[in-house]
């Protein structure tokens, strides 16, 4: 299974915030990432949506995390920010069109593996991938250091 890029983008979000230690701006997320402003705008805004970042407009404004890192489940965000999970053809069945889908036990061990995944990643917080903060927040925030 391959994580979209505005998941990628999501976790790098949750990340980042998680390793300042005040508000951050999109503008400076994406630039320490090299990623676009445009699509981290849109994904700060779905991350907000769901409950993950509190936004503040403003001059003293910015995104900032809405709960404890050790609070936010990897799982529970991938599920959240994948909204297309068909891993191969026979997923969606409204548009499958593979003859040998009614006899294929491959569906189900794909099944079992995209769970598996699902179920791993459940098991790790924001907190656990920061690791060590401080070596982090030194590679994403060499000016706030």
């Amino acid at each position: 299974m391959q994580l979209t890029a505005y998941t990628d983008f999501g976790l790098r979000v949750l990340i980042y915030l998680a390793c300042s230690d005040g508000p951050a701006t999109v503008a400076e997320i994406a630039e320490q990432y090299g990623i676009s402003r445009n699509h981290l705008v849109k994904v700060v805004h779905r991350l907000s949506q769901l409950g993950y970042i509190n936004t503040e407009r403003g001059r003293s404004g910015g995104i900032h995390l809405a709960h404890a890192p050790k609070r936010i489940r990897l799982g529970e965000v991938v599920r959240d920010l994948e909204t297309n999970r068909v891993i191969v053809e026979c997923f969606a069945p409204e548009t499958n069109t593979c003859p040998i889908a009614p006899v294929c036990v491959l569906k189900g061990v794909l099944q079992q593996a995209e769970a598996a995944f699902q179920e791993k990643l459940d098991e790790y917080t924001l907190e656990d991938v920061v690791g060590e903060r401080e070596q982090l927040a030194q590679i994403l925030l060499p000016n706030k250091n």
